[in-house]
This record gives structure tokens, C-alpha cells and sequence, in this order.
């Protein structure tokens, strides 16, 4: 058992350290611009992007049934027809953004690094469409996580916390990596920051 703790601590480390590098990668080679914005296919090629040197399944929707807690994500005998129907809603304004990013969420199609993926996508679609992203510095994880959880029924408190945390650096290179570490923060990963790799 042991031995099993050290392995999972050391996958975490070496998940944290390479995927951290390829968001650097990302940013600074400008494979970022070429991402399709909004739709599956493009949160598809972020996850293969950060992921794809360390699982299989990297940008392919997950074939397993996942849950976080009790909370179960959407099923996959419905998950390719919930992808498709998310990546048709419409997303023009800041609320159908994050209506957008709320049903995604529930969606949460890859078996891991969903969080950090979709992050990301969403700061995209709000970059193209209403020239602004999310400064993740400004948003507190207890908080995100709560109004996360709360979104499913009601998404008031998650559109008012990213509101607040708006911001027009929307190429700001600062901005995108300390979000990255915030992002990987929120989901327990915080060895290794982005700057230093």
C-alpha cells in the first residue's frame, strides 16, 4: 500500500510538472490561437495538447461512468449527444459563456484533467467573444468550488464571482500562467510553478 502511495504521489508530480510545461508551450508557441473556439473539438485538442505525453486518452471523450463525491458527471450512454448539443449553444454574451462552461462542466468528458482543460476553453471563448478573460488570481477556490457545485441548479453565484474576476489582459502573458497555477492549485497540484519549468 505504501509503495502504491509513493507511485500515485510520484504520477502526480511528474502530471503537474509535464503538463505545466506543455501549457507554457501552449501560450508561447501560439497553438493557443488555433484552438476551435467553443465546441468540443476544441477543449478536445487543449486536453490532448496539456495531457497528450502522459494518458492514452488524452482529448478523447473519456468510456467510463465518473463521479467527484456524490455527484455524478453525465452518464456516458448520453455524453457524445450532451457534447454535441453544448458545443451548438449559443455563446455571444458573457451569460451564454458561462452557461456554456456550467454544461461542460457537467458534461466533464475525459476521464482526468477536465478542470484544467476546460479553464482554459472557457478564458478562450471569452477572449473571442467579448474581449475579456477570467484573472483565476482573483478567484477564490472555496468560492468557485461552492458556486460550481451550486451551478448545476442555479448559476447566479458562478457568472457573479467570474464577473468580478474580468479582466481585458487578454494576451497577457502573466495573466495566462499565474491562471495556470491557480487553475492547477484549485485541483490540488501546486509543486511546481509554471515560471520555473
Amino acid at each position: 500500500m505504501r509503495q502504491a502511495i509513493i507511485n500515485q504521489l510520484e504520477l502526480n508530480r511528474a502530471e503537474e510538472k509535464i503538463s505545466k510545461q506543455k501549457a507554457k508551450q501552449f501560450f508561447e508557441g501560439g497553438a493557443i490561437n488555433h484552438v476551435e473556439v467553443g465546441t468540443f473539438q476544441g477543449l478536445a485538442q487543449i486536453h490532448a495538447y496539456l495531457f497528450g505525453d502522459i494518458y492514452e486518452f488524452a482529448g478523447k471523450m473519456r468510456d467510463v461512468n465518473i463521479a467527484k463525491g456524490t455527484f455524478r458527471f453525465a452518464p456516458l450512454m448520453y455524453l457524445e449527444k450532451s457534447l454535441e448539443n453544448i458545443t451548438n449553444m449559443p455563446h455571444g454574451n458573457f451569460n451564454e459563456i458561462v452557461e456554456k462552461y456550467v454544461e461542460m462542466n457537467i458534461a466533464h468528458p475525459f476521464r482526468e484533467g477536465n478542470g484544467r482543460a476546460t479553464r482554459i476553453w472557457l478564458d478562450l471563448i471569452l477572449k473571442k467573444e467579448i474581449r475579456q478573460v477570467i484573472d483565476w488570481n482573483a478567484v477564490d477556490k472555496a468560492e468557485y468550488f461552492s458556486a460550481m457545485e451550486r451551478s448545476v441548479i442555479k448559476d447566479i453565484e458562478i457568472k457573479h464571482l467570474f464577473h468580478q474576476a474580468l479582466t481585458s489582459k487578454i494576451d497577457d502573458r502573466a495573466t495566462f500562467m499565474k491562471g495556470i497555477d491557480i487553475s492547477y492549485y484549485y485541483e490540488g497540484y501546486s509543486e511546481f510553478r509554471i515560471e520555473d519549468l
